[in-house]
């Protein structure tokens, strides 16, 4: 007698992570939001995306929203060139950017920004310039879809995410210049302290 081969699992049936989780909770917030969801149904679905374990849990949530046209939208490309380039203080962030550090190198600041995105994804390409990310303390980071290439990858972030806060995800080559994802620095700190007092 011969066993056939187990059946594969379904991705409806796939397990779900605590970011997809967080993914589907902003986006049933955002339809509240927008008066697709009144507060009592809003209530429902939240209590059933915090607990959800599959994937299908989550799909029959949103199943009557309209597609999130954010994911289709164009990413915001950046290049360092010969003269470097900066993303910094208050700017509209995508939820994609693709970084080429060039030869000036590029620096993403998200200290000042106000996103309400679950998550952003980074490409990022050291080349010869580098790349430097600075994230808020209680943003999360994932970093296995990057390479370090010869000037290396640094994460120097916390695990300290909170809710409702931005995962950034990179991906990318750390190239000859490298790829740095960190918190403030001391300076930077002091000078969001002083931003802090002016308003």
């Amino acid at each position: 007698m011969t066993q056939g081969h187990p059946e594969p699992v379904r991705r409806d049936q796939w397990r779900v992570s605590h970011d997809e989780r967080e993914a589907v909770v902003e986006r049933l917030n955002n339809a509240a939001a927008e008066g697709r969801l009144d507060l009592d149904e809003l209530d429902v679905r939240l209590s059933k995306a915090l607990t959800a374990k599959t994937y299908a849990d989550l799909d029959a949530l949103t199943a009557d929203l309209p597609p999130d046209v954010r994911v289709n939208q164009e990413p915001l490309v950046l290049s360092g060139g010969m003269h470097g380039e900066t993303r910094t203080g208050r700017w509209d962030v995508p939820p994609r950017i693709i970084a080429y550090g060039g030869m000036g190198s590029v620096k993403l600041d998200f200290t000042q920004v106000e996103s309400r995105l679950p998550e952003i994804a980074i490409e990022a390409h050291g080349e010869m310039g580098g790349v430097t990310i600075v994230i808020p303390d209680d943003w999360g980071t994932e970093t296995s879809g990057m390479s370090s290439g010869l000037g290396g990858f640094r994460d120097k972030t916390t695990p300290e995410r909170q809710p409702r806060t931005p995962l950034v995800r990179l991906s990318g080559n750390g190239g000859a210049g490298g790829v740095v994802v960190r918190h403030p620095n001391s300076w930077e700190r002091r000078k969001l302290r002083r931003l802090q007092e002016r308003r």
